[in-house]
């Protein structure tokens, strides 16, 4: 199913009302689509600035943000690509640092849906044309792209060594078993498949048997890795991350990005980018971009504002869009930190192909409520089968709701409350938006 997407913008939403229309390509991974579309247009994934290619289960939007953050640090600029969007479909183009604008994005849609009309490309392949030909005509030093869903079969996965001057994988976890198989090493071969000749692949911590398969994965690609543990690893003091490799130690700040899990996202970022020739990044832009790197809906805590009015003062409203259970186990963590043994009321709403009880069961000893309510737009879980799924798990006080607004209103007893808001990065695009936050 394409992404929901609308804008105030009439010309912006002529073309996405035309991105809506695709049938053909929609929910089949692979690269003869996106190929033929870049060739009618010129082929603009050729001529990219230095890549950096990130793919994972978990965190590879976070890394994207701390790569980004340190690329300017080092005052440099960056083209960003990422997927989905919260609020605005702008947000998934960033031109040298900046969203780009409504008439450049209803032009460059607008011109790769007239070249490609007869092709049959998806939603994301698209959009992903319509991201390389901005990226090709706007100067910038670097380009970060978040892939999509998988690795190998991804539409971002057309760009030709030597243009990235790294690829990275995040935490890996099971998630889109329908595209990317049913085991953690068939869904880890997929992810590496971003592997390219001659170019580093950066890695984590992974089982045995999934590290063995991204090696071979990579082996058979001629890619060299660089894996935690081996070419570099880091560990963290109550206020240090400690970062080491083969060139030195570094020390940062802990992320200002909330979570135990984000100390890894960002060592994965500067192991990047100490693995790679093409940008010269100096060690003090790691301690900036610690600090300076920004990522919405990942354990965000909402500012005042219309949502905040349905609760009582002194009320805590947290959100996040992790969707899986190895989100699950990051967000929970977090989330025990952040409540300090007082009572969280979760709020949930999930795609109907995702797992409920794989995600709600690390929060059960922190719920003292749990409602749960529809993702407009999308095809999701029944609210009253998420509730029985959280009664069955052991969450006792459970209701439904139709929407946020309404869910938040029904707290308004609890004193203080902290609420975490999770399952869909579309739920918490809708979140953000009925809150007043826009994303610049």
């Amino acid at each position: 199913m394409p992404d929901h997407a609308t804008s105030t913008n009439p010309q912006v939403q002529r073309q996405l009302d035309r991105l809506w229309a695709l049938g053909p390509g929609a929910d089949v991974l692979g690269l003869s689509r996106i190929t033929a579309l870049l060739d009618r247009i010129g082929n603009p994934h050729r001529n990219l600035p230095p890549v950096l290619h990130v793919a994972g289960t978990n965190g590879k939007g976070s890394t994207c943000a701390f790569l980004r953050a340190a690329v300017e640090a080092a005052g440099r600029s960056a083209h960003v690509y990422s997927s989905p969007h919260l609020v605005r479909f702008n947000e998934r183009i960033r031109l040298a640092g900046q969203l780009i604008d409504d008439a450049t994005l209803a032009s460059l849609l607008e011109q790769v849906l007239d070249a490609g009309g007869d092709i049959g490309a998806s939603f994301f392949e698209v959009t992903t044309a319509a991201a390389f030909l901005a990226f090709a005509r706007t100067p910038a030093d670097a380009c970060i792209i978040e892939v999509g869903l998988g690795g190998r079969l991804d539409a971002t996965n057309v760009i030709p060594a030597p243009a990235p001057a790294a690829c990275a994988i995040a935490q890996l976890g099971i998630d889109h078993q329908a595209f990317l198989g049913d085991t953690a090493e068939a869904i880890a071969g997929e992810k590496a498949g971003i592997a390219k000749p001659g170019v580093p692949l950066v890695t984590m911590t992974y089982s045995d048997s999934v590290t063995a398969r991204i090696a071979q994965v990579a082996a058979a690609a001629n890619a060299p890795v660089h894996a935690r543990g081996t070419a570099w690893d880091f560990t963290v003091t109550p206020d240090r991350l400690l970062y080491r490799d083969a060139q030195g130690e570094v020390a940062t700040p802990l992320p200002t990005l909330a979570g135990p899990h984000q100390p890894a996202n960002l060592a994965l970022a500067i192991a990047t980018l100490r693995h790679q020739r093409a940008l010269a990044i100096p060690d003090r832009a790691f301690a900036s971009a610690a600090t300076a790197a920004r990522w919405p809906a990942r354990m965000q805590r909402l500012t005042p504002g219309p949502l905040h009015a349905r609760l009582p003062a002194g009320a805590e409203i947290w959100l996040d869009g992790g969707h899986n259970e190895a989100a699950a186990q990051s967000v929970s963590a977090t989330l025990a930190q952040v409540a300090n043994g007082r009572p969280a009321h979760l709020i949930l709403g999930m795609l109907s192909n995702k797992d409920a009880t794989g995600l709600l069961a690390p929060f059960v000893p922190l719920a003292a409520s749990f409602t749960a309510v529809p993702v407009p737009g999308h095809a999701h879980h029944d609210p009253a089968d998420l509730a029985a799924t959280a009664r069955t798990l052991g969450i006792t006080s459970t209701r439904i709701a139709p929407d946020v607004p309404t869910a938040l209103a029904s707290l308004q007893t609890a004193e203080a409350p902290l609420v975490l808001i999770l399952g869909s990065l579309y739920l918490a695009g809708e979140v953000l938006r009925e809150n007043d936050e826009l994303l610049d």
